[in-house]
């Protein structure tokens, strides 16, 4: 081949490897935003993940676990729509549930679909009064359904917060679900005077009985603002930052890992709960109604 013929050629292989270069930048980058939208889709119909920030489902959750919620089992939304899918299973009494509130002035908390301009917000608490059933709270946490008092049981045990105040450990036995709840001495708790639960809306209650902003305060959640039961923790450190901690080096050194929560199932009938919640926080806010 002559000199003149190379050079003829060589334009053409460079236009050729540019070709190719630019192939597979578009190859990775189509992979990549396959990825994220299959991810986005998993996240919107079948699990999505949720961190604990407060104290209010002490001692079933703990500050700082991470955990799954199945948002397939009470039918998932589809994203922009408000199309529901089907079912597996209606939500039970005792169920442990990630479901939305709105936010109004001065963190005032109202059921999500009561006021829709306000912006929302996820709360997890536990289902207590199911549609149709009478429901009253006394002093002290007391549940009574159709006027039978769910029981409880002392369990001569004592529960540290995070705040270093002795909680009583108690089982409260809600039909079939037995479950560990908190009892404060020294604090009555809020209650709610009898009234009969309407279709499609649930009573929701923290098992902290004392120290949790609940149905009690601020009404009942309808079925569609559900986005379903927690099921699985995946992950558990003494830290209530939220994603961004993980990102954070410093913590992975610091902070208190909790190893023997992880894959712990969310599930009527775990009566084994650890003795403290964590370490005290000094200068953190008290904790109060305002928080979920």
């Amino acid at each position: 081949m002559s000199a003149e013929e190379q050079e003829a050629d060589a334009p053409g292989e460079a236009e050729a490897g540019e070709r190719s270069f630019a192939r597979r930048v578009w190859d990775e980058f189509m992979t990549l935003a396959l990825a994220v939208l299959i991810a986005l889709a998993i996240r919107a119909v079948v699990i999505e993940p949720f961190r604990i920030p407060s104290g209010s489902m002490l001692p079933t959750l703990l500050i700082g676990d991470h955990l799954f919620v199945n948002k397939f089992a009470y039918g998932a939304q589809i994203p922009f729509t408000n199309v529901r899918l089907p079912a597996l299973r209606e939500p039970q009494r005792g169920d442990v549930v990630v479901f939305r509130v709105a936010r109004g002035p001065g963190g005032s908390i109202y059921p999500a679909d009561a006021r829709p301009d306000y912006p929302k917000d996820d709360f997890v608490k536990r289902i207590v009064g199911l549609p149709g059933e009478r429901v009253e709270v006394r002093s002290g946490g007391r549940v009574y359904i159709d006027g039978k008092l769910m029981e409880v049981e002392p369990l001569g045990r004592t529960f540290i917060d995070e705040w270093e105040r002795p909680l009583a450990v108690e089982v409260e036995q809600l039909g079939s679900c037995a479950h560990l709840i908190l009892d404060e001495p020294t604090k009555p708790g809020a209650v709610r005077q009898p009234f009969t639960l309407k279709p499609d809306r649930y009573f929701m209650m923290g098992d902290n009985r004392d120290n949790s902003n609940d149905s009690r305060s601020w009404g009942t959640v309808h079925i569609d603002d559900f986005k379903g039961p927690a099921f699985i923790l995946y992950w558990s450190w003494d830290n209530a930052g939220n994603f961004l901690s993980f990102l954070n080096p410093v913590n992975w050194f610091t902070v208190e890992k909790r190893w023997d929560r992880i894959f712990r199932r969310v599930r009527c009938g775990d009566l084994d709960a650890p003795a403290r919640a964590g370490r005290a926080r000094p200068g953190r806010p008290h904790p109060s109604w305002t928080r979920g």
